[in-house]
């Protein structure tokens, strides 16, 4: 019998009693082992090798996961400084406990996003509780990281190697490893005798001037092979669903805004009436800048109509605040928490110049936020901003909007709750239904502009107005449960590389 020369290699190689690694196989014939691999499967289909297939995991620590296997997990030190603080008994202050702990920076953050979720304690309004019961010796991550650093897999929980690995404390590789076993005819045919023919494997210039062509034999090729999968690059999912948004929305008749990301008080909160001294506008909700040597100009009489706004009211029965308004305060510089800073931009006519209704705009933007991480909160998220400027808008109007756009993603079970805002009356918040766990998930929040924001800007009809979380559309789009599995440092490269886009 004569066979192409590395079909040859292969029978040789290959073992009738034990399966035997391709590499292993390419080795011992001097092939490379996408020869063998060819050759391997060319072989299975005339019946005389059988190949097999099995994926092995390989798990790495990462530099963050190394430290952690000869410290502790951060949320571990939290409990153990909230036991020391008394927080087994009652409530404690959530910032003595995390001095105490000793943890800074991002590992505050990573201890807080995982203390409630493995039954440590609770968090809530800046106090911690801690549960006496709580066993953090035997706590299954800690004891998979060790595992995977002695080389101890087999003892790792299967759940716990899944957590850490969406935490980014460690790496996983698969690997497809395939085998080789002779088969009854296999073993046959060698028996019998099995010889190299001279095959060739590509069609040249020399052979077809020469003629020999004619004459050769042509190694098989089979099309059926499978190829080697190369992971590449494609648009993240969260970017192609913000430009459906984009899409969707300039369909509807929008215009879009952008500016900037940091910006003074004055555009972020001032000229959304909400007053100096609001929790929201607090370190506690909103990332604050060092001022620069000089604070960017702001317009001196919009200063003057949001400041008399503030402390006066505006009409005859305006009230205002009557609380401190500074202008040094108006020109702080933060981090953006929300995108309305780029509508009070345009509908005071200080971007592109005076507006004239009917206008609609919206933008699709980051927006930065000092929430705690969970499964619907980041500390950066982006925001569908959007408005309308009419005469005579109501409730009605808004909520025919939300209708319109939320159906062109598949969503149509939108619930409407009445809210407050301090700049927008009426406002109600918009929720929709996760496809996976049934929950009720809030998605945005929404209004139409008080007299005391549109006064000041010189807008003297109604605009509707709504901030939209673009990564909480995502999960009711796509089922997503957490948010940190579509991005930031613990996200899913798997699922994105392998989640189907929907039209």
């Amino acid at each position: 019998m004569k066979r192409p020369q590395a079909q040859v290699g292969v029978l040789h190689a290959a073992d009738a009693d034990t399966p035997s690694r391709i590499d292993e196989v390419a080795e011992a014939a001097d092939l490379k082992p996408e020869t063998a691999t060819r050759a391997a499967f060319e072989l299975e289909d005339d019946g005389l090798v059988a190949v097999t297939e099995e994926t092995l995991e390989h798990y790495t620590l990462t530099d963050e996961g190394t430290q952690y296997v000869f410290e502790s997990l951060p949320e571990q030190d939290l409990y153990e400084a909230a036991i020391d603080a008394g927080a087994d008994e009652g409530p404690v202050a959530m910032g003595q406990v995390i001095g105490a702990s000793g943890l800074e920076g991002g590992a505050v953050d990573v201890a807080l996003a995982n203390y409630a979720r493995k039954g440590y304690g609770e968090i809530d309004s800046g106090e911690i509780t801690a549960d006496p019961d709580a066993d953090t010796g035997s706590d299954a991550e800690m004891y998979a990281l060790e595992a995977v650093a002695d080389d101890r897999l087999d003892e790792a929980d299967g759940d716990a190697l899944d957590q850490l690995e969406r935490r980014g404390l460690l790496s996983v590789r698969e690997e497809t490893v395939r085998s080789v076993q002779l088969t009854d005819d296999g073993v046959t045919a060698l028996m019998g005798g099995v010889e190299a023919a001279e095959t060739v494997d590509q069609l040249t210039a020399e052979l077809l001037t020469s003629g020999e062509w004619e004459d050769v034999e042509f190694t098989e090729y089979n099309v059926e092979a499978d190829a080697e999968d190369v992971s590449h690059g494609k648009e993240h999912i969260l970017r192609q669903t913000a430009n459906r948004v984009k899409d969707t929305l300039v369909g509807m008749g929008f215009q879009e805004m952008d500016g900037p990301h940091v910006d003074a008080q004055f555009w972020i909160n001032d000229c959304l009436f909400m007053p100096q001294d609001h929790p929201a506008r607090t370190h506690w909700d909103q990332f604050a800048l060092e001022q620069p040597d000089e604070i960017r100009d702001l317009p001196d009489d919009l200063v003057d109509r949001v400041r008399s706004a503030h402390r006066e009211g505006v009409g005859p029965d305006g009230e205002g605040y009557h609380s401190p308004w500074e202008e040094e305060v108006a020109r702080g510089l933060d981090l953006r928490g929300h995108t309305t800073s780029l509508s009070m931009r345009y509908l005071s006519g200080e971007e592109i110049g005076e507006l004239e209704p009917p206008q609609r705009f919206f933008s699709v933007e980051k927006v930065y936020r000092n929430d705690t991480l969970d499964p619907t909160h980041l500390l950066e998220f982006f925001q569908i901003e959007g408005w309308v400027m009419a005469e005579d808008l109501s409730v009605r109007d808004l909520m025919g909007t939300f209708t319109e756009f939320y159906e062109q993603f598949g969503i149509t079970d939108l619930e409407f709750k009445p809210h407050y805002n301090p700049y927008t009356e009426p406002s109600f918040e918009l929720f929709g239904t996760h496809p996976e766990t049934g929950e009720v998930v809030e998605v945005g929040n929404s209004g139409i502009f008080r007299e005391e924001v549109l006064s000041p800007l010189g807008v003297d009809c109604d605009v509707m107005a709504w901030g939209l979380s673009l990564e909480r559309l995502l999960m009711l789009m796509y089922g997503f449960e957490d948010i940190r599995d579509v991005h930031g440092t613990l996200c899913d490269l798997e699922l994105l590389r392998t989640t189907e886009v929907l039209h």
